[in-house]
C-alpha cells in the first residue's frame, strides 16, 4: 500500500457495527481504541473482519492541541 497522508495508526479490528448505511469501525491502536464511521459498503469491500490488522489514516486541515 502507498498513500500520500503521513498519519496512519496501525492495529487490530475490535469491533464492526453496522447501522442503516454507515458502520463504525473500532481500531485498537497500542491500547488506545479509535473509531472510523465509514459505509457499509467499503467494511464489505474491504473485508474488514473483528481481529484483523488494519491502518487507520486520519487526514485533516487542523490539528489544535489544548490543556488545563
Amino acid at each position: 500500500m502507498r498513500i500520500s497522508a503521513r498519519n496512519l495508526l496501525k492495529g487490530k479490528i475490535v469491533e464492526i457495527v453496522k447501522g442503516a448505511t454507515t458502520a463504525h469501525v473500532r481500531l485498537d491502536v497500542a491500547g488506545t481504541v479509535v473509531t472510523a464511521s465509514i459505509t457499509n459498503q467499503a467494511v464489505d469491500e474491504l473485508g474488514l473482519v473483528v481481529g484483523a490488522e488494519a491502518y487507520g489514516v486520519v487526514k485533516a486541515s487542523d490539528v489544535m492541541i489544548a490543556v488545563d
